[in-house]
C-alpha cells in the first residue's frame, strides 16, 4: 500500500520539489494522512442498523454496522443442540448401565437357564424313547434343535449381562469425547460468524464513510464502514536521497502545515528502505539525488483536529 502511494504521488511531488529547489532543498513535501481501516462484510445480508453517523469520532469496540442475524442465530441454535447431544451421550457412557438395565439382563439370563433345563429334559426323554423305538427320529431331532437353540440364547444373554456389568470400552469413551470436541468447535465457529454480523471499530478514529444504506443487502467482502484510525494524522512525505542516511525511525522532525503559523514536532514512525523508483545503480550522482524515500511522520495527539489531505512540509536535518 505504501508503494502504491509512492508511485501515484511521485510526479506531482517531483514538480513541487523542483519549485522549492532554490533555497529549500532541505524540505520534504507531502500531505497529512490517517490509516484507512475498511470493515468488510463476511456474509450476504441486509443492513438493519447504522448507529453512527459518518464523520463521528469512534472508539475501539463501538458498533458501526449491524447485519440481519436471523439466519445465523438458527445456525448457532442447531450447533448448540448438537453439543448438548454429544455431552449427554458422553455422560451416558461414563456412568455405564443403570441398575434397572442390569436387573433386566439378569432376569433374561435366569429365564434362558430355565428354558435350557426344560429343553434338555425333553431331549433326554425323546432320546430314551427313540432308543426303544417309541418315537420317531424327527421328534428327536426337533428336541435336539430346541435344546441347541436354548444353549445359544443363554450364551447371548450372558454376554449382554457382561457387557452391562463390565462398563464402557475406553475406545467408545474416546470416540464420544472426540465427537464432543468437534461439535464444540462447530459451535465456536457459528458463534464467531454471529459476532461478525455486528461490525465494531477495531481502532479509535473517525468514521469516514458508510458506503451502503440502511436496508440494503450487502455483498460478501464489500466494505461497510471506513474508519480513519488514530487520533492525530501523520505526514506522508518523500525524503530526497541525500538525506535518507540521516533519518531513522524515532527521529523528531519539524513539520509545517498549510494554514498554521506554528510548527509541529513530529516523530518518524516509518521510512522506506528502497527508493520510490529505480534502478539507482544506473543513475549518475546528480540523478541519484532525485531519488525519493517515502516516510511517515506521526504528529502528536494534540493535533487530532487536523483533517486529511492538508499539504505538509518537513524540515530535513
Amino acid at each position: 500500500m505504501k508503494i502504491f502511494f509512492a508511485l501515484s504521488s511521485l510526479l506531482s511531488l517531483s514538480l513541487m520539489l523542483s519549485s522549492c529547489s532554490d533555497g529549500q532543498s532541505n524540505v520534504a513535501l507531502g500531505t497529512l494522512e490517517r490509516d484507512r481501516i475498511a470493515h468488510t462484510a463476511t456474509v450476504n445480508e441486509v443492513i438493519v442498523e447504522l448507529p453512527v453517523l459518518p464523520g463521528s469520532q469512534v472508539k475501539k469496540g463501538d458498533i458501526l454496522v449491524v447485519l440481519d442475524e436471523t439466519l445465523q442465530k438458527s445456525q448457532v441454535a442447531k450447533a448448540q443442540a448438537e453439543v448438548f447431544q454429544a455431552q449427554a451421550n458422553l455422560e451416558k457412557l461414563r456412568r455405564g448401565a443403570r441398575e434397572e438395565e442390569v436387573a433386566v439382563a439378569s432376569a433374561n439370563v435366569a429365564g434362558a437357564k430355565a428354558a435350557l433345563i426344560e429343553s434338555e429334559a425333553n431331549y433326554k426323554r425323546a432320546k430314551n424313547l427313540a432308543e426303544s423305538d417309541l418315537t420317531s427320529q424327527a421328534n428327536l431331532n426337533r428336541t435336539e434343535a430346541s435344546r441347541d437353540k436354548d444353549i445359544a440364547t443363554l450364551q447371548a444373554v450372558n454376554e449382554a449381562l457382561l457387557q452391562l456389568t463390565n462398563g464402557t470400552r475406553i475406545e467408545d469413551l474416546q470416540m464420544a469425547e472426540a465427537n464432543l470436541l468437534a461439535t464444540q468447535a462447530v459451535l465456536n465457529s457459528e458463534q464467531k460468524k454471529l459476532r461478525d454480523l455486528t461490525l465494531r471499530a477495531t481502532r479509535d478514529g473517525i468514521l469516514d464513510n458508510l458506503p451502503w444504506n440502511l436496508g440494503e443487502r450487502v455483498t460478501t467482502g464489500s466494505p461497510l464502514a471506513i474508519v480513519l484510525a488514530g487520533k492525530a494524522p501523520f505526514a506522508r512525505v518523500y525524503i530526497p536521497e541525500p538525506y535518507r542516511v540521516k533519518i531513522n525511525v524515532g527521529d523528531e522532525l519539524i513539520v509545517h502545515i498549510d494554514g498554521l503559523t506554528n510548527t509541529i514536532n513530529g516523530k518518524v514512525r516509518w521510512i522506506a528502505n528502497e527508493p520510490a523508483f529505480s534502478p539507482y545503480f544506473a543513475l549518475n550522482q546528480e540523478e541519484r539525488a532525485r531519488l525519493m524515500y517515502l516516510a511517515e511522520i506521526q504528529l502528536p495527539d494534540s493535533q487530532h483536529k487536523l483533517p486529511n489531505g492538508l499539504p505538509a512540509q518537513v524540515e530535513l536535518p
